[in-house]
């Protein structure tokens, strides 16, 4: 491979979507003109189930398979990345509190506002529980509300309320570790769904009110926005690996032909199925395989979107948060691509729905662009903007200090 560069050292981004059913790398290059598409490469998931890594030798193995294939489509070895976790152990929490900023009046600082931040993330967490992400949702200054940066502003008070999202420590710690075994530092573990919300969502559908639903193999993540800000972060059990297992049983077929039929034929409308349509079915064991009527199945998945769309609804109802979802429903993720499952969350929820696929990134090949490459196209474009304010922030104190020496030197 010759000089080949670490992307420890370079402009390149490597992102990890560990999920259920797959893993993914990605490697981008970070130019003037925004992220350029290197190179990728996708791994079964043989070690993680709903979200959390079960087996750590064969999640390293499938992280490793991933990193490999995409290093020699982008020709340079990957020394660092950010990884994406989600599942069932994330929890979202919303805080608040506040400081009093004397006993006159005066100008909000920047410090000002991470001291409210501060304590209104010191909340009592169970021990096993850490925070992946802090998201202010509104400031409240002199009891006005609604403010979203208060720096420079004049006020007596400052409260935040803020929002949490939470993760098992020894879940995340997992899956930093597997990517250590695999040869991976990590930089940093961020949320899946926020990553997804990312790529995907559009500027007005967060200022009206809407939720992600990033369908994934072992659950469903969910992130809701309201004027612009994180308002909820939960998850929903349940997700496409489901679907399969329902099919296997149903049709009596393995798991492996049941996932297959259901990405080929699955629909879960079944009123929606020709009655006359047949598929033919991998038996169990050394039997033949039959023709089953396609609408059988679909009489399989309907039942189970139901269920899925009814606990996304209670889920956002118990949360205080679904009438806040003005814009609608937002379906990504690989299981969202079923036939119909737009259908049926729009009779569910009684909401508008579209099913997202990640904006494109530079030279990203068209088969990237689909639901279930949104975390990865959106820790991408999260590593990227993280990567450019360090840089900028580095900068600037440069050149504070540039002036500070200037300022001694009576220059």
């Amino acid at each position: 491979m010759g000089s080949i560069p670490k992307n420890g050292t370079s402009d390149m981004i490597t992102v990890l979507d560990v999920g259920s059913a797959k893993t993914i790398a990605l490697i981008c290059h970070a130019g003037e003109n925004g992220l350029k598409y290197r190179g990728h490469g996708i791994a079964e998931s043989r070690g993680s189930r709903k979200g959390v890594i079960v087996e750590l030798d064969k999640a390293t193995q499938a992280i490793q398979r991933a990193v490999d294939e995409a290093e020699k489509l982008a020709g340079c070895h990957v020394g660092n990345a950010v990884v994406a976790v989600a599942g069932s152990h994330i929890k979202g929490i919303t805080s608040r509190a506040g400081i009093t900023l004397g006993g006159r009046p005066r100008e909000v600082e920047r410090e000002d506002i991470r001291t409210a931040v501060e304590k209104a993330r010191s909340v009592v967490l169970p021990a096993d529980r850490e925070i992946v992400h802090l998201l202010p949702q509104e400031f409240i200054l002199d009891e006005q509300a609604g403010v979203r940066d208060p720096a420079g502003m004049m006020g007596r008070r400052l409260e935040v309320t803020l929002h949490m999202v939470t993760a098992s420590s020894s879940a995340m710690q997992n899956v930093v570790t597997a990517a250590n075994r695999a040869g991976i530092h990590i930089d940093n573990v961020v949320y899946e769904a926020l990553m997804s919300a990312d790529a995907v969502l559009r500027a007005d559908e967060k200022e009206l009110g809407v939720c992600l639903a990033d369908i994934g193999a072992g659950s469903t993540d969910l992130i809701v926005y309201s004027d612009g800000m994180v308002a909820h972060s939960g998850v929903v059990a349940v997700g496409g690996d489901h679907f399969t297992n329902d099919v296997a049983v149903g049709l009596r077929t393995p798991i492996v032909a049941a996932e297959k039929i259901k990405k080929a034929f699955g629909h879960t409308v079944s009123s929606e199925v020709p009655e006359g349509d047949e598929i033919e079915v991998e038996a169990v064991g050394d039997r033949p395989s039959r023709l089953m009527p396609r609408r059988f199945m679909a009489e399989i998945l309907e039942p189970r979107a139901e269920e899925l769309c009814e606990l996304v609804r209670e889920h956002l109802r118990q949360a205080g948060v679904l009438e806040l979802c003005n814009a609608g429903v937002v379906l990504t993720g690989g299981a969202s691509r079923m036939r119909g499952l737009n259908e049926v969350f729009e009779k569910v929820m009684k909401k508008p729905v579209r099913v997202a696929s990640p904006q494109p990134l530079l030279q990203l090949p068209d088969g990237l662009m689909e639901p279930e490459f949104a975390t990865a196209a959106g820790l991408a474009l999260y590593a990227h903007r993280t990567t450019m304010t360090r840089m900028v922030q580095e900068q600037q104190g440069f050149g504070a200090k540039v002036r500070t020496l200037l300022a001694r030197l009576g220059a």
